[in-house]
């Protein structure tokens, strides 16, 4: 038996269901699946059938998104000189960090509080090369761990989005200047 491809408008209502996730629990962490599919525009019934539970639609906003950031870190790189790819990377980290916020404890416990996590030496990876391009370039420190900075960035989502863009803003800007070389 063969498998049907993924009908055209089954893979919008996906895509509008994420969209709209992202938004509404980077609001409110505690945003109902409910107000999700009414600013999805779709049926709770279509939003249930692609996540049956709070927990697998927060999941797959987390694959999607930190595959996202693993993914841009190579593309920065190429695109822009090291400083200024890292500075963009920490930016992007930082809005999804506005997630994360609301949402921790979900990922968190599916992932063991990140032991378990699949994207986690990708993730790392992807920081490595930022700081090996900035390295390179001398405008970083050498021999900077790539998981000391992930450490630091974790202090991103403890910041509460809603009153805290100003201070992420701040915090960034020390990670940065604190990676330079002298």
């Amino acid at each position: 038996m063969n498998a049907q491809p993924t009908r055209r408008d089954a893979l919008d209502n996906r895509e509008r269901i994420l969209t709209a996730a992202r938004a509404a629990l980077s609001e409110d962490g505690s945003a109902s699946l409910s107000a999700i599919a009414r600013r999805a525009g779709v049926g709770i019934g279509t939003l249930y059938r692609r996540f049956p539970t709070r927990e697998a639609l927060v999941l797959e906003l987390y694959r999607n998104d930190i595959g996202g950031l693993i993914d841009l870190a190579p593309v920065l790189v190429e695109a822009h000189p090291p400083l200024e790819a890292l500075r963009l990377w920490f930016e992007e980290v930082a809005r999804y960090a506005r997630l994360k916020y609301g949402v921790s404890e979900i990922i968190h416990a599916a992932t063991n509080n990140g032991l378990d996590d699949p994207a986690y030496e990708p993730f790392v990876a992807g920081i490595a090369t930022l700081l090996r391009a900035g390295e390179d370039s001398g405008d970083l420190k050498p021999g900077l761990d790539p998981e000391d900075v992930l450490l630091q960035l974790s202090v991103l989502w403890r910041i509460d989005p809603r009153t805290g863009a100003a201070r992420a803003t701040r915090i960034l800007g020390l990670i940065l200047d604190g990676l330079r070389a002298p």
